[in-house]
């Protein structure tokens, strides 16, 4: 037929086939290239598209606004004036939209950032919930869950943890969300210790905490480290409790079996044997003699008994003696017992009296400590030092031969490691370095 455009030829069949070819491929050109650069600005953090979107937000936002209220202005004077093309109309709304733009914008900026980046801007009212939120928490072992919710939910992070140190590995006590890309890690430190870490994912991978994020995180980090030592703190207690519950029913164990088992059937054959004593003095006084021999020792075995209980209970001599001399007692023993070793014993003289407990740790690490001075130490001279301030300080001080530098710690040492801390105190065992051991134990006092 006749062509639409003059001079146009009819191109042949291969022509057709490949502009066809040609168009297909422009097509998919046009399809990939967005599709490549969506991927290169998401997945890459390109052109720094958070600020993109949030201007685009905002100022989107505000020019819907802006028209809006300008509209509206318009509509409302000319219908109330009943007047048209009148130019105070037109200025009332123009001043209208100049007075409210600012503070329009401003809001429209806090809410966008809100809504992508959360609470940032905001810090005040982020702590000031936390600490609400962990006021609320009832129970010890909601608080560090709390804490990373609400330091996810403040900050929109998909992901927040916090690890506990535990014997020195970081261990996860909490989390809420998953992790995202690589998470950044905020040190929990308290009294120059680091207790835990505060782990975080950044709200895209990849994308990192801003300046105005890090200062914020600074501060909800120091609220955390203060809940995770009340936590530890609190966790403490709660093992403490249990260890001196299950030791009191240790010992109430010990003492029935020794009880039960000694001294009860000590008793109960005492008892046969008086029952037979009676008959037989008037048959046989001769073996009736001989019995009460018997009796007697078993008498004397039987009380040996009781104050062997009543010594484990309390050292007797404490409550006969007093702390100051039944030190020198101890150490006049330990003195008679290895001739060639010397012990002296410095005390004040007006030294208060001492609550029981305190009384019996600082007798019973003393006596620990001079058994291994007399065992291991091959020590001439060793010096008990005693003084008390506000908290009770005991030294014991040897020149033998020190430590071992492969020696582990007894049982002996643990004990005596243990008593103090009961108390809230400390035991440090250390070698001299011109020869010999010291033990430095530190008592605090009870406040009344």
């Amino acid at each position: 037929g006749t062509p639409l455009i003059p001079g146009w030829r009819q191109p042949p069949f291969t022509a057709y086939v490949v502009i066809d070819n040609i168009f297909y491929v422009a097509g998919f050109a046009l399809l990939v290239v967005p599709l490549f650069t969506y991927i290169a600005i998401v997945r890459h953090r390109l052109y720094d598209i958070d600020v993109v979107i949030n201007r685009t937000l905002v100022y989107g936002a505000l020019t819907s606004c802006v028209v809006g209220i300008y509209v509206l202005a318009v509509v409302a004077l000319g219908a109330l004036f009943q007047t048209q093309g009148n130019i105070a109309v037109s200025l009332l709304p123009t001043g209208l939209v100049a007075v409210l733009f600012q503070p329009l914008r401003s809001r429209l900026q806090r809410g966008v950032n809100r809504l992508m980046y959360g609470e940032r801007d905001d810090p005040y009212a982020v702590v000031s919930r936390l600490g609400r939120r962990l006021e609320a928490a009832l129970a010890p072992d909601t608080v560090l869950p709390t804490l990373v919710e609400t330091i996810a939910q403040a900050l929109k992070l998909p992901y927040a943890a916090i690890l506990l140190k535990e014997d020195e590995e970081f261990r996860t006590a909490a989390a809420y969300g998953s992790p995202r890309g690589e998470p950044e890690t905020l040190p929990l430190v308290y009294q120059r210790e680091e207790i835990g870490r505060l782990v975080l994912s950044p709200r895209a991978p990849g994308e990192g905490f801003s300046v105005a994020d890090r200062c914020l995180l600074e501060d909800l980090a120091r609220q955390a480290e203060v809940a995770v030592h009340a936590v530890r703190l609190t966790s403490d207690l709660q093992h403490s409790r249990e260890r001196l519950v299950a030791t009191r029913e240790e010992e109430r164990r010990r003492l029935r079996r020794d009880l039960h088992d000694s001294l009860g059937a000590q008793l109960a054959g005492l008892n046969v044997q008086a029952g037979a004593l009676r008959r037989l003095i008037p048959r046989d006084p001769d073996a009736a003699d001989e019995l009460v021999v018997e009796l007697r020792e078993e008498l004397r075995s039987a009380i040996s008994d009781i104050r062997r209980l009543a010594y484990d209970l309390r050292p007797p001599a404490l409550d006969d003696l007093g702390l100051v001399e039944a030190l020198r007692r101890l150490a006049e023993r330990y003195g008679s017992e290895d001739k060639q070793l010397s012990v002296l014993v410095e005390v004040p003289e007006d030294l208060p009296d001492l609550p029981a407990a305190v009384e019996v740790a600082v007798y019973r690490i003393t006596q620990e400590a001079l058994t291994n001075v007399a065992r291991h130490a091959r020590a001439r001279t060793c010096v008990v030092r005693l003084a008390m301030d506000e908290a009770v300080a005991l030294e014991i001080a040897d020149d033998g031969i020190g430590i071992p530098a492969q020696r582990s710690a007894g049982v002996g040492l643990s004990s005596m490691h243990e008593r103090a801390s009961e108390l809230g105190g400390s035991c440090i065992v250390q070698s001299v370095p011109k020869g010999g051991t010291k033990v430095l134990v530190h008592l605090p006092l009870p406040k009344e």
